[in-house]
């Protein structure tokens, strides 16, 4: 372990000097895939060097522990035990640094909610999740926008597509894809039966035009007027686009921007996230066999979460994690579950490495 953080370190000290390169500086792409490698390593190298920190007072310390002033030896050996206890938390932090990250992890994100089994409950469950989605996203300062929304009369949501953009994105917001499910009396049940409803979430990551090649051939463009709720009007424009990519029969619909032109752009953006994570999907049904004993893979068909009103109770079935504050977590507040998520998948992946 100790030599990869050496060789790492050496890496990161190249990079600070590249970085300063005014013939890198030219170059935006090489200079921006520089400065990601280079923000990469910037935690580990800090942890490696507190870590060094700590070897050489432990060294210090157990000198002094051994020497003939009494009460020195004694001060010493109690600061040993804590000074130990620090760097046992701060290797592991470095074994953890040391999995390979997810060159995916710093992608924003397009978020696809859908309504599932449950008909008006299951729009109305879609909508409150996007809710708890928008409070999370403002909790860590990142900007949402709605990309295409398809809403029910009733304040629900057949579809609603968003794009987050911010730190860490992708790396948080991973393991939500997946369907999630509700137990709550409906609003619209007179007889105040408990029923059980869903709504799919997909978290694709967003890719840059050059990281996707999509040929113009390949794309049936169709425009037409907007429609909202029951099949009213909403515009007397042509400003709703449809985009269906004929190899893979990917259609993506946009019409809450008045600009077909805006329009236009955000399905592009959309079918960009699809086709990449079909791209995706299929590198991973080739590694499917490598990938049984990791956490949830993701799939939409994958139930991982339910929602139980009445017990204000949460659990996610993937980690056996069960939080009784629906309420808060509703308002966004998932950070508990997102952190035992990516614990588990780190610790995953830990043992791989070290298998």
């Amino acid at each position: 372990m100790i030599d990869k953080l050496e060789r790492n370190r050496k890496r990161y000290e190249e990079l600070q000097a590249l970085l300063s390169d005014p013939d890198v500086t030219r170059d935006q792409k090489r200079y921006r895939e520089l400065r990601q490698e280079h923000a990469s390593l910037t935690e580990q190298v800090e942890e490696f060097d507190r870590y060094r920190a700590l070897d050489a007072e432990i060294a210090s310390n157990r000198e002094l522990a051994e020497g003939d002033d009494r009460e020195m030896k004694d001060l010493a050996r109690e600061e040993l035990v804590s000074l130990e206890a620090r760097r046992a938390a701060s290797e592991l932090r470095l074994k953890q640094l040391l999995v390979p990250r997810d060159p995916l992890d710093d992608k924003n994100v397009i978020v696809e909610i859908r309504a599932g089994t449950g008909g008006d409950e299951a729009a109305l469950f879609a909508a409150d999740l996007f809710r708890m989605y928008s409070y999370y996203a403002d909790s860590q300062k990142w900007k949402l926008e709605i990309m295409s929304s398809s809403p029910t009369g009733i304040g629900g949501f057949k579809e609603i597509i968003s794009s987050i953009s911010g730190k860490s994105v992708y790396a948080k917001l991973r393991y939500e894809s997946g369907v999630h499910r509700v137990q709550r009396v409906p609003v619209t049940e007179a007889g105040g039966r408990i029923h059980t409803s869903t709504a799919s979430v997909a978290v694709l990551p967003e890719v840059e035009e050059t990281e996707i090649e999509i040929n113009p051939n390949d794309l049936r463009i169709d425009v037409m007027r907007a429609g909202g709720p029951g099949g009213q009007s909403v515009n007397t424009t042509d400003s709703a686009v449809r985009i269906t990519h004929l190899p893979s029969g990917i259609v993506v619909h946009c019409q809450d921007e008045k600009s077909q032109h805006k329009n236009r752009a955000k399905a592009l953006r959309i079918l960009r996230a699809r086709l990449f994570e079909a791209e995706e999907e299929r590198k991973h049904a080739e590694r499917a066999q490598a990938r049984k004993s990791q956490i949830g893979s993701g799939e939409r068909a994958e139930k991982i979460r339910t929602y139980n009103f009445p017990q204000n109770r949460a659990t996610d079935h993937r980690i056996n994690l069960t939080l009784y504050k629906l309420d808060v977590v509703m308002k966004g507040e998932i950070e508990e579950f997102i952190d035992a998520l990516r614990l588990q998948a780190q610790e995953t992946a830990l043992t791989s490495e070290s298998a």
